[in-house]
């Protein structure tokens, strides 16, 4: 026998294919839990927080996902060592988008276990509560446990009264859509049983940070909803991710699950800014046209009102896909500019068109009608044209 036929035929480096039972790796068990954490630059917390999981969850079959809007602090290296030296820990990178509530769908998307967690990463959120939680989901009594603060032994800890009275308000804002029976809509705290996500997930609106209330508002059917109490703690390290755009955010949030079905919220806000713009457009023209020729002082008040259009819009409309940094925004800017250009033309080239139609023809002459339907052609023009060209999707 040559070396080829004895490479072939030594089977000893292998096991046998038919070994016994016994012989085999015991099964691993299967995967119950999955808790979602988005993050942004939570470097000091994420490893803490893992260690908590393990605490709490004796006996449970559990992973975290952590989904990352591309911190710069150095979140990224935590979480890549964590995977390396822990198998329950995965993580996802996202580039050029941002958004608590799309980073939930996409972690909760990411897995198949049956029943789904959403915490934040900032320590605030109590773990040691997820295994009653998943208690009732295992029962059946319930689609979707949720931690509260406002029932019988929950709290919010050391909150000042500005943020407690905005949180009130904010709730009693949220009772008008969340179609069930809940003191803390805006919990972020929760857990659900997967098959009731995935009963709402596309209707979900993916806006803001409150995918709680997103959830409840989105599904067909009610879901039946239990609350978990616990004591909101303070934060350990970072700093919070709350400020007046994120309220803007829960505003959006509110008016799509309210009008969406009807017009594209973002539509609204993009005709909004643009609303703005036409009053930034009259004050620069009055302040210039008596030092400038009228022709001249209307072109830059064009061009002012687009620089503040894209400047809001990037701020607001476009919050979850903002450009930053130098470059992108020159280059932003400069496609903006291009895009309202042609919006113009249109703008102007209907309206003409339909003012001077034959007689017959339903605008024929009104300069109203005719003027409206071209500022209608021309705002559609530079919305899909923006969302397409300035504000790509990463």
């Amino acid at each position: 026998m040559d070396d080829d036929e004895a490479i072939l035929t030594d089977r000893t480096d292998f096991p046998a294919l038919d070994a016994a039972p016994s012989a085999r790796p015991a099964p691993v068990r299967p995967l119950e839990l999955s808790i979602v954490v988005p993050t942004f630059k939570e470097r000091d917390s994420v490893a803490e927080l893992t260690a908590r999981f393990d605490a709490a969850l004796s006996g449970i079959a559990w992973e975290v996902v952590f989904v990352d809007d591309d911190s710069p602090d150095g979140t990224l290296d935590v979480l890549a060592a964590l995977a390396r030296s822990d198998g329950r820990v995965r993580y996802i990178h996202r580039i050029g988008r941002r958004g608590l509530s799309s980073a939930v769908i996409e972690g909760v998307l990411s897995t198949n276990a049956p029943y789904v967690a959403v915490m934040d990463a900032d320590l605030q959120h109590d773990e040691r509560v997820l295994p009653v939680m998943l208690a009732q989901l295992r029962s059946g009594r319930a689609d979707i446990s949720v931690g509260s603060r406002h029932v019988a032994g929950g709290g919010i800890g050391a909150w000042d009264t500005g943020r407690a009275k905005a949180s009130r308000l904010a709730t009693r804002a949220a009772g008008l859509l969340a179609r069930a029976q809940l003191s803390d809509p805006m919990s972020g705290f929760f857990m659900v049983a997967r098959p009731a996500f995935m009963s709402g997930v596309r209707r979900l609106s993916g806006q803001g940070f409150k995918i709680l209330l997103d959830l409840l508002a989105s599904t067909e059917t009610p879901l039946r909803v239990v609350e978990v109490p616990y004591i909101f703690r303070c934060r350990a390290h970072g700093e919070s991710k709350l400020d007046s755009l994120v309220i803007w955010e829960y505003g959006v949030m509110l008016l799509d699950k309210a009008v969406g079905h009807l017009l594209p919220v973002r539509f609204l806000m993009f005709i909004a800014v643009g609303g703005l713009g036409v009053f930034v457009h009259m004050a620069v023209l009055a302040a210039l046209h008596g030092s400038l020729s009228f022709l001249a002082a209307q072109g830059a008040a064009a061009v002012v009102a687009m620089t503040f259009n894209f400047f809001v819009n990037n701020m607001l409309t476009y919050r979850d896909r903002r450009l930053q940094g130098f470059w992108n925004l020159a280059r932003g800017l400069l496609a903006f500019y291009a895009v309202c250009a042609v919006g113009a033309v249109a703008n102007v080239g209907i309206a003409n068109f339909l003012f001077q139609a034959e007689n017959h023809a339903p605008m024929a002459g009104n300069w109203f009608a005719s003027g409206a339907a071209g500022i209608l052609v021309g705002a559609v023009w530079n919305y899909a044209a923006s969302s397409v060209f300035t504000w790509r999707k990463g």
